[in-house]
């Protein structure tokens, strides 16, 4: 639960501090690559991170990954520009690629179906705590001007993380004598790089169709081309056939990546948007988006209870339906600003989200056997994280379409209502893939036996 805070902290925190943060750095255009950066980073290196898992254990991965992030945090501390403040940011993202997946995978590993409904409602109780200091605790240290400390404050917390991970965790895990695919990773990595670096620099660091863009994403293609002949060539490759042919897998590997991506829209563009449009405070525009990192925690510990009751399937269908209804309405209100309204909007999405993450991460994990359990797992976080890392980009570069160079303090109301209106119709794009993945899915029936080994259709 501590090693969870650490991601789930930092996840609320920043959102409501970005004004501020542009206001003494400057190069507002670069915001963008705060969140990026970091998702990239954590995207790329969980797959890694996983195969890792099952090759020597959870423990020293995991113990990898909070010194990775303590180490990005003191980073962020002491950055004096912006450029600097997204390295230090990608590096937090490679320990973070490493903390949530891993912790997710621990709980999978040791907890029924029927004692994970009572563990994930602690996981909740984390993020609700999280959604609620994180994004008020970056409000007021904002107004205080004080958002260093932000990160100086994940230092005390990584050392307490991984003093109770070696003290308190134990596991005995074979070292298997299996390949690492460590050419797939680059390949990987390099391919989402540029892909992301893609989209984010067209129309502004460059135009859509100039030779910048198409080498950007041309590479980017070419590359993700040699990682797929690699991983057939490789025995262990570090995305395993199966994850990419089993319709279970497939479809919520497909939610993931929604999910990734709706939540850093939100996220990222809705604190803007209420200080832009209403003029409201950092520490207000806060408590508005709190709203949606409570809904999803509260409504993640009552879906342990609906899943065991009528399958997987039909809690994920219920959550796409609430995220689709909520982003829709959001996009209505978008050029009638109304602080009430966008928080109750935003309430109605974290619900759904929590309804629609974690059953589909659950079936995935509870589709197969131990050894695979960590390489499904570290998919799924890998396509939520790519999700995200590719949300932000895309909606970065559909925002600044209209922002320009501008800050939220020099453009007017109705260019941030225009712009974040435009984002939002994205969210609302991505709502529909979302629940077309969840028609796709495999019927999951309840679970029959919940209190000993778990399987779901594949």
């Amino acid at each position: 639960m501590l090693t969870m805070s650490l991601v789930a902290l930092d996840a609320t925190v920043l959102a409501t501090a970005v004004p501020t943060i542009v206001g003494e750095l400057g190069d507002f255009n670069l915001f963008p690559w705060l969140f990026s950066g970091y998702l990239l980073a954590q995207a790329v290196t969980t797959p890694l991170y996983a195969k890792l898992s099952d090759l020597f254990g959870r423990k020293p991965v995991i113990l990898v990954g909070i010194g990775l992030f303590m180490a990005g945090s003191i980073l962020c501390t002491v950055a004096w520009s912006m450029p600097t403040l997204i390295v230090a940011r990608a590096v937090q993202g490679l320990g973070a690629g490493a903390v949530q997946p891993m912790s997710v995978t621990i709980v999978g590993d040791i907890y029924s179906l029927a004692e994970r409904v009572r563990v994930q409602g602690y996981f909740a109780s984390v993020w609700a705590m999280a959604s609620v200091v994180g994004p008020t605790l970056g409000g007021v240290f904002s107004e205080l001007g004080i958002w260093r400390a932000l990160f100086a404050l994940n230092v005390p917390l990584c050392l307490l993380a991984a003093w109770m991970m070696v003290r308190r965790f134990h596991e005995n895990a074979e070292r298997a004598a299996r390949p690492v695919d460590y050419r797939g990773a680059v390949l990987l990595i390099a391919a989402l790089t540029s892909l992301v670096l893609g989209i984010l620099g067209g129309g502004q660091a460059w135009a859509w169709a100039s030779p910048a863009s198409f080498a950007a994403f041309g590479a980017g293609v070419l590359l993700l081309v040699a990682f797929a002949v690699s991983a057939r060539r490789t025995p262990e490759p570090i995305l395993p056939g199966f994850v990419l042919t089993r319709r279970l897998l497939v479809t919520t590997t497909v939610v993931g990546l929604a999910v990734g991506a709706i939540l850093i829209g939100l996220t990222s563009y809705v604190p803007t948007y209420l200080e832009g449009s209403l003029g409201v405070s950092p520490v207000q525009a806060g408590l508005a988006l709190t709203t949606l990192t409570i809904g999803w925690p509260l409504a993640s510990g009552l879906a342990g209870r609906i899943y065991l009751r009528v399958g997987f399937k039909k809690t994920a269908i219920i959550g796409a339906a609430l995220v689709l209804t909520g982003a829709g309405s959001l996009l209505s209100v978008a050029h009638r600003p109304n602080i009430i309204a966008i928080a109750a909007l935003c309430f109605v999405i974290g619900c759904g989200l929590g309804l629609l993450a974690l059953p589909s991460l659950i079936a995935a994990q509870s589709s197969v056997d131990w050894e695979e359990r960590g390489v499904v797992t570290g998919t799924h976080m890998f396509a939520r994280s790519l999700g995200s890392a590719v949300g932000v980009a895309v909606f970065g570069a559909i925002a600044n379409t209209f922002f320009g160079d501008g800050d939220v303090h020099s453009l007017g109301a109705s260019v941030i209502q225009s712009g974040t209106a435009a984002v939002f119709v994205g969210v609302v794009v991505v709502a529909v893939l979302a629940a077309v993945a969840v028609a796709a899915m495999p019927p999951t029936p309840p679970a029959r036996n919940p209190h000993g080994p778990t399987t779901a259709p594949r």
